[in-house]
């Protein structure tokens, strides 16, 4: 079965009703396809499903109650709320859609709606006079307004002996709505990308190495932000702690040689950016075994330069991506040696940071870049951002430029 979510992060609130009883059948859906899921279980929703239930089919745990999220064990709610890629109520009832509506904010579900800066699909369930009161159809047009997607209801008999529309979509066509929203969400859904993160070690004998201080996280986070696009990623990192990405295709490497082998053997790709901070050389000829220490003498390392990886891929040829984009990790003239390296790479981007150690941006969680392109006479000047927040904007200028699905 084709994983069309893979790597895809769902959050589901299960509100009041008799339908929410679907709701294990929708994870298990959605699972299905590769999607993540966490739950967000009302106190009225855990009169018509358990915690347990939920807690079995997303493999996750349930999250029921606003202050148990404080405890040191829990999520925050701001944090719950956007660490997802879609918020799916499922279902929605009156009274939470009336809260969602109006911005009301009592308990843990309707707090972390109004916190969410990511899209919501609703799925209503209700009594058919429900769904056709003014009131209601007001909130419905309110939340439509605001960017609020909806699925159903449909026609049918309810629980309460009556029929018409009110009844939650099924299942199956809940997931199919995901699975449309990330196809028109994705702008580079068919685009194949190529990321680079992290430092190489350069051996000097069986135990020690030439390496350097860049965590991953900007390199991980962009390769993050391009596969939420909808692009086919992957990432070629050096040794770091940060968690391989969802989504992402990884290859691990420890050496500037067995990177560059990696990238090209990744490609042809559409997209690359190197963000990797690769060691410029090697020790010639490092010792298989440790080198011991002699008093009184010291040691000369015989250095060779390692291959120029960003060059490489830049490289005009049949096989050099449409767009490839470059870091530039400086300490001082910063925009002067980010734009001589744009020059003398012949990358199309230059994304240009100061890692002196006053900044913090080596393994730091925040970075201040400029963007170097060849259609602008200035770089952009971006403010001091979460490296999140700098690979989620790289990748919509990626997604822009690029234009169209191909």
């Amino acid at each position: 079965m084709a994983a069309s979510l893979a790597g895809k992060r769902v959050l589901l609130v299960v509100s009041g009703g008799i339908a929410a009883y679907k709701t294990p059948e929708l994870v298990r859906r959605l699972r299905e396809r590769g999607a993540s899921v966490r739950c967000v279980l009302t106190e009225a929703g855990a009169r018509f499903v358990t915690p347990l239930a939920l807690e079995a089919v997303s493999e996750a745990t349930v999250y029921r109650d606003l202050w148990a999220l404080t405890a040191e064990s829990g999520m925050g709610h701001i944090e719950l709320s956007r660490d997802a890629d879609l918020t799916v109520i499922a279902p929605a009832s009156a009274d939470l859609l009336a809260k969602l509506a109006n911005g009301l904010a009592d308990d843990l579900a309707s707090t972390l709606l109004l916190a969410t800066d990511t899209e919501v699909l609703a799925a209503p369930a209700m009594n058919v006079r429900m769904w056709q009161h003014p009131a209601t159809r007001a909130n419905v047009e309110t939340l439509r307004g605001r960017g609020v997607r909806f699925v159903g209801p449909d026609d049918g008999d309810m629980a309460c002996g009556e029929h018409g529309p009110g009844r939650m979509a099924e299942p199956e066509a809940i997931r199919d709505a995901v699975e449309g929203y990330f196809r028109t969400a994705e702008p580079l859904s068919g685009r194949r990308a190529l990321v680079t993160s992290g430092p190489t070690h350069e051996p000097i004998d069986a135990v020690r190495v030439i390496a350097n201080r860049a965590s991953g996280r900007q390199g991980h986070a962009v390769a993050a932000a391009l596969a939420r696009l909808g692009a086919e990623t992957t990432l070629v990192t050096g040794p770091t702690h940060e968690p391989d990405p969802p989504g992402v295709s990884v290859q691990h490497v420890e050496t500037a040689r067995e990177m560059v082998a990696a990238c090209e053997a990744a490609l042809p790709v559409d997209i690359a950016v190197c963000a990797a901070a690769v060691g410029d050389w090697r020790v010639a000829g490092a010792s298989t075994g440790k080198l011991k220490r002699e008093a009184g003498a010291d040691w000369t390392l015989p250095l060779v330069q390692n291959p120029d990886i960003l060059a490489r891929l830049s490289e005009a040829g049949a096989e050099r991506p449409s767009l490839v984009v470059g870091f530039a990790a400086e300490t001082d003239d910063v925009l002067a040696n980010a734009r001589a390296k744009r020059a003398r790479k012949g990358c199309d981007w230059i994304v240009a940071n100061d890692v002196s150690p006053a900044t913090g941006t080596f393994g730091g969680e925040a970075n201040t870049v400029h963007l170097i392109t060849g259609d602008a006479t200035e770089p952009e000047a971006w403010p001091r951002l979460a490296k999140t927040a700098v690979a989620e904007r790289l990748a919509a200028r990626i997604a822009d430029t690029l234009g169209a699905n191909p």
